[in-house]
């Protein structure tokens, strides 16, 4: 490719203009994340509309607004009776850690605690704490569950609750007019571009519907078997089914955060054991129990099932996902994180529509 004056003008403004708009949808960014989960979620709704309005009563058809509506309540539907199950058992939970005897609860555990001190203080030649290991859990974890930071939680839900609110509202009016009016996702997104790119623009966002429907569909379907698969083997050891159930939805929903949900999730779920142990275990046999399961569980899921749903259906390396990921995690936290993958799709598959002429974004989105 030749590189002339009037190219390299060409680019600089394309960058210029490409970096503006980037960061007007940065600083409208809630809006800008509305708008794409409203997109995903009329993309999960389409074919339900599409059978609703092919019902018909002698010779009128179920009009496609009302499919639309008769969509979206099933889809509040569903989301509130998960809701339903959700929240008791935290509530619930909460009141235990509330009411727990630490320094009973940790009893069992404070052999191997005091072992432990023991090792760290040979190896390290350290002189003779004067401080247990357990002392200092103990009087960490009262920092962590007195009343006050209970209060401050509860206020801070009730905030996120409001909040909540105003997003679900918002989501589901966006997406009532995405379903009931197919093609104005794609007319809003074609109308930022030239004419002469409409043909480009529209087979990228074809492509795109594609890939975020396979990754979509495939991370839903791999926390659903997560969750199955832990609550079986949380209650094959003789944990309660409400116990086994909520640590299974812990895991199932932190999941869809790549690498540090499952974390996040599994201390969550040791928690849960130090509150609610497993009948006929002590709470360090119990805690033992939990982390050791979640790991394979999770080391199989890791080796069998995201290579699958992170690489294989969006089309990238498996390293170029987990590098995204960091990237995305270092500059917007989990946010980042959780719209990494979804993020770079798309902008794999616009540099292959625009920018194929470059031999990097060729070699990066020749699988797209």
């Amino acid at each position: 490719m030749n590189v002339t004056p009037q190219a390299v003008l060409k680019w600089t403004v394309g960058i210029i203009i490409a970096a503006v708009i980037g960061s007007i949808l940065w600083y409208f960014r809630s809006v800008v994340v509305y708008i794409l989960v409203s997109a995903v979620l009329a993309i999960v709704g389409r074919p339900l509309v599409r059978t609703l309005s092919r019902i018909h009563i002698r010779n009128h058809y179920v009009p496609r607004w009302l499919a639309s509506l008769l969509t979206l309540v099933a889809m509040w539907v569903l989301f509130i009776a998960i809701f339903s199950l959700i929240v008791p058992l935290v509530v619930n939970k909460i009141y235990e850690l509330t009411s727990l005897d630490l320094r009973s609860a940790l009893a069992s555990i404070q052999e191997p605690l005091e072992r432990i001190q023991e090792h760290i203080t040979s190896v390290l030649a350290m002189p003779e704490m004067h401080v247990s290991l357990s002392d200092i859990i103990i009087n960490s974890l009262h920092g962590i569950l007195d009343y006050n930071t209970i209060n401050t939680a509860f206020s801070s839900i009730i905030d996120i609750g409001i909040s909540f609110f105003v997003v679900f509202f918002s989501v589901s009016f966006i997406t009532f007019f995405f379903m009931k009016e197919d093609g104005l996702f794609y007319a809003m997104v074609t109308s930022v571009f030239p004419d002469r790119y409409k043909e480009n623009v529209t087979r990228a966002l074809d492509k795109i519907t594609f890939l975020l429907s396979r990754y979509f569909t495939g991370l839903l379907t791999e926390s659903f078997i997560l969750m199955i698969v832990i609550s079986l083997v949380m209650m094959a050891f003789g944990m309660h089914v409400s116990d086994a159930c909520f640590i299974a939805v812990i895991m199932g929903v932190m999941n869809v955060i790549p690498y540090a949900g499952p974390l996040m999730g599994g201390i969550a779920s040791v928690f849960i054991g130090v509150v609610s142990p497993i009948d006929g275990y002590t709470i360090g046999h119990t805690v033992i129990t939990i982390g050791a399961t979640l790991m394979v569980i999770k080391g199989l899921d890791d080796f069998v099932l995201q290579p699958t749903i992170y690489s294989e259906r969006v089309k990238a390396h498996p390293l170029e996902v987990f590098i995204v990921i960091l990237l995305a995690g270092s500059a917007a936290g989990i946010l980042g994180m959780l719209l990494a993958i979804p993020s770079y799709t798309v902008l794999r598959v616009f540099a292959k529509e625009f920018f194929s002429q470059f031999s990097l974004v060729r070699k990066l989105t020749d699988q797209v």
